[in-house]
């Protein structure tokens, strides 16, 4: 860089990052700066709430804003760094990732351990009438703060802290050991035979990435190969659905499975030591167990609640479970399968889209050219402006990108004024990018120092796939779902009309609960006149069939048993390994998770399936003991669309009017209220299973 160069200020703690001035080495030697700001802007508070306390003069402008800016600032700077964490990896990044976080840590532990702040809040809440939202806030930072060790000995906070900064690094390992071991195991493919089966798409897809792991130049060859077999989900999710070759369906489910449980990505003591570790901190906080206190905040409250829950939704799923699979061993014993007449693991995926072609004349590889990217997402735009009123425009260069791949959008409400942005970043990246969907927040809706209204930003991040030489990024139907469901989190964030920042968009809403908007979205992919609407072939602009689209709905069902056992599966092991339960005291979390796969499972796992290490949502993400919220707030979404089909889905102007209501309760009203008096503003009652169990077509089961 020459002398005359000016390098921008990197943390500004506000407005869009430079995410291209983020560099490591940057982020290693300025990050610190900032640290020491929000420790001297802290130690500035703490004694300014001592003379307000003492001076009786604290309300919310003089105690609440200064909290916010603080917290505010601390989200944004490790935030960017979180985030390209998990979108643009790299030894380096990671390296520097691992030696500030515990710094990170100890800041939110000063902060979740203050007296001074701790008294200001709890004299704040009880010398004043507020409203139920300020009341929501002020009790939510208390109790965040009592579960953050504020009342505990100083000897037992130093063990509480202690477990935090191991946690934090553990939970990184965990993450990092992951996307390593997914990475690191693949095979060159070079003989036809053992990719038989498999669509053309996929077949580039591999082809493209076997050039590029052995630097080869020259156009690739997908018919001729070589063909590189990996973990990532799209070449994964492909193969072991459409590889005719059994042997390498087996080696490749077995080394999925096992990730992250052998040699330096092992993660099978990482978590005993996090479970250990989160069972010790939740008793020091006077709980029983680490499923309590998670509990203890959301909207389900108790765990015999949710047991309660996930126990109506298991025995009608494992009875139409039984039977899907005793039909697909029949239909696969039929055509030829006689590995001792029992299908294996590896042969689900396969023999079900085999059963799927010849039950519901359903080739879900053939719809893909019908939903390229482009069309999908103006759908979906279309659809958003139906409901909410809302107009989504393309603004591509306008923000700093992280990728070359990464869209920009801005949303403008009916009078045409900008209300929110958010990026996408669409495609699979598995050198640098972790796996799975997910909607975070880059900017928070708020008001800044000069009074400026600042419009909410979100992260929209998905791993679908991504276009090849030739063609657009086809996508599946499942990854239009999951591009609907994100999107639905997307409109909580930005599409609050809430002013006050702690309880606007997301925040403050339970985590149970906030699921809702996600699901809700997905239900649309379901409706015929949307669905129609964004359907169109890339090459000819031919619209989806009808009979196309029945077969999908046919398809929303189809082995839904075994779907729903499957996620009930996760959700009971999750729970029951953060439950203290006495019956699995001499256990290993492995020994646990199979002694429940015994209800919960129609094929054992075998013994290779190491899944656990791999769960990122429960050791990595912010899931555990809450997994269970797929399902509780599928619960409330499946209620709230079926509201919209009892009005009639042809009914335009009931569907508008139903949309505007519910933009403007669960969308509109974030964390301002509980999460059931929002639901029971839209629905007029409080949810029930009925609509779920209806969409999963179980009820013929009970």
């Amino acid at each position: 860089m020459t002398e005359d160069v000016v390098d921008k200020v990197l943390f500004k703690c506000e407005g869009l990052p430079e995410f291209n001035e983020f560099t490591p080495q940057r982020i290693e030697k300025e990050f610190p700066s900032i640290l020491e700001k929000l420790n001297s802007d802290f130690n500035n508070i703490e004694i300014k709430f001592s003379s307000l306390i003492n001076n009786e003069k604290l309300n919310w402008e003089n105690i609440m804003q200064p909290l916010n800016k603080i917290n505010e600032e601390l989200r944004w700077s490790w935030g960017v760094i979180s985030h390209l964490n998990s979108v643009k990896n790299s030894e380096e990044l990671r390296n520097v990732y691992a030696k500030l976080l515990p710094h990170v840590i100890n800041l939110g532990n000063k902060f979740g351990q203050s007296k001074i702040i701790y008294k200001a809040l709890k004299t704040l809440r009880e010398n004043n009438n507020f409203d139920v939202t300020k009341n929501r806030i002020l009790d939510k930072e208390i109790i965040d703060m009592e579960h953050s060790g504020i009342s505990l000995s100083e000897s037992d906070q130093k063990s509480y802290n202690t477990i935090s900064e191991r946690l934090g690094e553990l939970s990184t390992k965990f993450s990092n050991n992951v996307l390593d071991a997914t990475n690191k195991w693949h095979l060159i493919l070079d003989n036809k035979s053992q990719v038989k089966g498999l669509p053309e798409r996929v077949l580039e897809l591999m082809a493209l990435s076997a050039q590029r792991h052995l630097k080869k130049d020259g156009d690739i060859d997908s018919q001729s190969g070589p063909w590189k077999l990996s973990l990532d989900i799209p070449t994964y999710t492909a193969f072991m659905s459409y590889a005719e070759d059994s042997s390498l369906r087996e080696k490749l489910y077995k080394a999925f499975v096992s990730r992250a449980s052998e040699g330096d990505e092992n993660n099978s003591q990482i978590i005993e030591e996090i479970l250990s570790l989160r069972t010790k901190q939740a008793k020091l906080l006077g709980y029983d167990s680490w499923a309590d206190l998670s509990l203890s905040t959301k909207m389900a409250g108790k765990i015999n609640s949710v047991e309660k829950l996930l126990e109506e939704l298991r025995e009608p799923s494992f009875k139409a479970a039984e039977l899907e699979l005793e039909n697909l061993n029949n239909f696969a014993n039929k055509n030829g399968f006689n590995d001792d007449n029992q299908l294996k693991p590896w042969d689900i995926s396969y023999w079900s889209e085999l059963l799927r072609k010849e039950k519901l004349n359903l080739d879900q590889e053939a719809l893909r050219p019908w939903f390229p990217l482009e069309d999908v997402l103006q759908g979906l735009f279309r659809l958003c402006e139906k409901l909410f009123d809302i107009k989504v425009v393309e603004a591509n260069g306008e923000a700093p990108v992280w990728n070359e791949d990464v869209l920009f959008f801005n949303i403008f409400n009916n009078s045409n004024n900008k209300i929110a942005s958010f990026y996408l970043d669409p495609f699979s990246r598995p050198e640098s990018k972790r796996g799975g969907a997910w909607m975070d927040e880059c900017l928070n809706k708020n008001i800044d120092s000069e009074g400026n209204k600042i419009v909410p930003v979100a992260y929209l991040v998905c791993n679908q796939t991504p276009p090849s030489k030739n063609k657009p990024s086809l996508m599946s139907f499942d990854e239009v779902q999951t591009l609907f469901h994100e999107f639905g989190h997307g409109l909580q964030h930005m599409l609050t009309t809430i002013d006050l920042p702690q309880a606007a968009g997301i925040n403050n809403v339970e985590w149970d609960a906030v699921e809702l908007p996600s699901q809700f979205m997905e239900n649309w992919c379901f409706d015929k006149k949307t669905l129609l609407n964004i359907a169109r072939h890339y090459e000819t602009g031919e619209k989806l069939h009808d009979e196309d689209y029945e077969k999908l709905c046919a398809n929303r069902t189809f082995n839904c048993g075994m779907g729903t056992l499957r996620q009930l599966h996760f959700a009971i092991t999750d729970l029951r390994l953060h439950s203290n339960l006495t019956s699995y005291q001499e256990l290993n979390s492995d020994e646990i998770r199979r002694d429940i796969a015994k209800n919960t499972t129609l094929i054992p796992p075998i013994n290779e399936d190491k899944f656990l290490c791999c769960f990122s949502h429960i050791f990595a993400g912010g899931y555990s003991a809450g997994y269970y919220s797929y399902k509780w707030a599928e619960v409330l979404s499946a209620d709230a669309f079926s509201m919209f089909e009892e009005a009639g889905l042809e009914n335009d102007q009931e569907i508008k009017d139903i949309g505007k209501n519910f933009k403007e309760t669960i969308l509109s009203l974030g964390g301002s209220l509980p999460p059931l008096e929002i639901f029971k503003l839209f629905r007029g009652r409080e949810p029930k299973t009925d609509p779920l169990i209806r969409h999963l077509g179980l009820k013929a089961t009970n």
